[in-house]
């Protein structure tokens, strides 16, 4: 075989390996590993404990116990109630979102569980879909698994992973803020806990309301966390910003979160909160 044959065949070979790639190479280090010592690490990198971004149903595998979580309201879809066209029409993108997670119509999982043997609602946020934005679907399914965690007596963890609020609609979306936070405060009414993790990134009018209205808010580590994005500040204020502002470790050393986890000790964290909580 010559040269030219074994460079074809090699590049055959890498592109049926390219879903996950065998190496992956880490953005913070810069180290180039093996696939399989990452995924093994639920995808933090092994030299640097940079968290990998992870899709919701990845998120829901470390979190809830084997075999536990139930799957709620996967009828709800969103509808274009204005109509909305940038670059692409609104339909558009939500078909794009559904080809890019395997045909969910929706930025959120959310079910009932248990975690660490303790009953919960549990609510992912995946960025795939549409920048894990929040619509008016994505609202309602948060509304509806603290109704049933009220329903239960147990508690709600929220992943949020989100750039905010979804342009595509307008005043329905931001709706949705007000909605969340009204649900939260009953549930707090019936002394239920509510947990809030923040994964990379958690923005916008996610981050200015329910992720930040936790009894808990726990982060994982390097994650970005605001309103407003940094050059839109800096434009604002005319000054520069602090090294690592909104990251979670300057949130926490500011007082902002509770705590920065890492992924691979959060499903123990969750639990000891919970069973805390949970106490007679």
């Amino acid at each position: 075989m010559n040269l030219s044959s074994i460079f074809s065949s090699f590049r055959k070979q890498s592109s049926q390996n390219d879903a996950p790639s065998h190496w992956v190479k880490c953005p913070k280090c810069q180290a180039l590993m093996y696939y399989k010592e990452v995924d093994a690490l639920s995808n933090v990198c092994p030299k640097c404990s940079h968290h990998f971004r992870i899709d919701a149903n990845k998120r829901v595998e470390l979190l809830a116990d084997e075999g536990t979580f139930e799957e709620k309201d996967t009828n709800l879809s969103p509808n274009d109630p204005l109509k909305f066209v940038d670059k692409k029409s609104y339909k558009k993108r939500i078909e794009e979102g559904k080809a890019k997670t395997g045909g969910r119509v929706s930025s959120v999982i959310s079910g009932s569980c248990k975690i660490g043997g303790v009953d919960a609602e549990l609510v992912v946020f995946d960025f795939a879909f549409m920048g894990g934005s929040l619509g008016s679907v994505e609202g309602e399914k948060i509304v509806r698994a603290i109704n049933r965690a009220i329903e239960r007596k147990c508690g709600v963890v929220i992943v949020s992973a989100s750039g905010g609020a979804r342009m595509q609609e307008s005043t329905y979306s931001l709706l949705q803020m007000s909605k969340t936070a009204a649900a939260l405060q009953r549930l707090s009414d019936k002394k239920l806990p509510y947990i809030s993790i923040l994964t990379d990134p958690t923005m916008g009018g996610v981050s200015a309301s329910f992720a930040m209205l936790g009894d808990i808010i726990m982060a994982e580590p390097n994650t970005l966390v605001g309103f407003a994005g940094q050059r839109v500040i800096k434009q604002t204020i005319g000054a520069d910003l602090p090294e690592g502002f909104q990251r979670a470790e300057f949130l926490l050393e500011h007082g902002l979160i509770d705590m920065v986890v890492d992924r691979n000790h959060m499903k123990d964290s969750v639990t000891k909160f919970l069973k805390l909580f949970n106490r007679e």
